[in-house]
């Protein structure tokens, strides 16, 4: 069996729904707290042992590769200084290999996945979405590995959504449970409203061998003019088995913005140096908002 050693990190998307803000820096790199969201995806992938990442950057991602980078004259100045718990924090990258390489024409996440088809190679490998941060006891996607591990086969991370929601994300046709592993019938990209199979949401982790590389090769466009992971997925399903693990954890999606805010406000609250502060000026918050309201 071979093992996870592996990532692609998609990081190519226009991030329209945060303009302006997102004109000049990557969406990956707006901050959640003192952290850019791309840094808890990285992080995930570290802790789960993934030894390998490879980021799927485009036009205007430069600030990506400059974060990963090393900044020496930063870490002398923090080293003088004795700051040596922030200097750890900077560093964290350093604990695996991250590897770049440019989506030249914005085909969708199908495509951007195919883009590091060379990078992989003939093994297993692991995909981690940028618009998903999971907190969990243990990362979600060391998780899908440890299913991956008993099966071999392709596992995709899930979590069920409620009925109004299916129509925004990948869904999967189940035909049985064991635990918290599906067996699947189908997977659907973005059903229309009140047409999904079940309110089981692809949620931006998988496991995935490596013939997928075959079928999105000639993966025909599909939902907004895009090459879709998921109708890939399907097709790789029709010739072996694709399963889908209900993880275990709490899920933000920082790709819109009331989640962005949401996640912000979630993180803050389990920060040591903030919560109390933060819980003080909401509860403030709400009173006067009650108060306007009664009156």
């Amino acid at each position: 069996m071979k093992k996870i050693k592996k990532a692609i990190i998609p990081a190519a998307g226009l991030g329209t729904r945060f303009l302006p803000a997102t004109k000049a820096m990557p969406k990956e790199m707006l901050p959640i707290l003192d952290r850019p969201t791309i840094e808890y995806i990285v992080e995930e992938a570290i802790e789960s042992g993934i030894e390998e990442i490879i980021i799927v950057t485009g036009k205007g991602k430069r600030a990506i590769e400059d974060h990963f980078d090393r900044n020496f004259e930063l870490e002398d100045n923090l080293m003088k200084k004795g700051n040596f718990e922030l200097l750890n924090k900077i560093n964290q990258s350093s604990k695996v290999e991250i590897y770049y390489i440019r989506q030249k024409e914005a085909k969708g996440l199908g495509h951007a996945i195919w883009c590091a088809r060379k990078f992989i190679g003939n093994e297993p490998f692991a995909v981690l979405l940028g618009d998903d941060i999971v907190q969990a006891e243990t990362p979600c996607l060391k998780q899908l590995i440890d299913q991956y591990n008993k099966t071999e086969m392709s596992i995709i991370g899930v979590q069920k959504v409620s009925e109004e929601e299916t129509q925004r994300y990948g869904i999967i046709d189940p035909h049985s449970i064991e635990g918290r592993t599906y067996q699947v019938n189908t997977f659907v990209e973005k059903p229309a409203l009140g047409t999904a199979p079940s309110n089981i949401a692809i949620m931006g982790r998988y496991i995935l061998t490596p013939q997928i590389f075959k079928i999105l090769e000639k993966q025909e466009i599909g939902k907004n003019g895009e090459i879709q992971l998921t109708d890939a997925i399907q097709k790789l399903n029709e010739i072996q088995p694709v399963f889908a693990y209900e993880f275990e954890g709490n899920r933000y999606d920082v790709g819109e913005k009331l989640g962005f805010v949401k996640t912000t406000i979630d993180m803050a609250l389990k920060n040591d140096e903030m919560k109390d502060e933060l819980l003080k000026y909401l509860v403030e918050k709400l009173e006067k908002i009650s108060r306007n309201y009664i009156s």
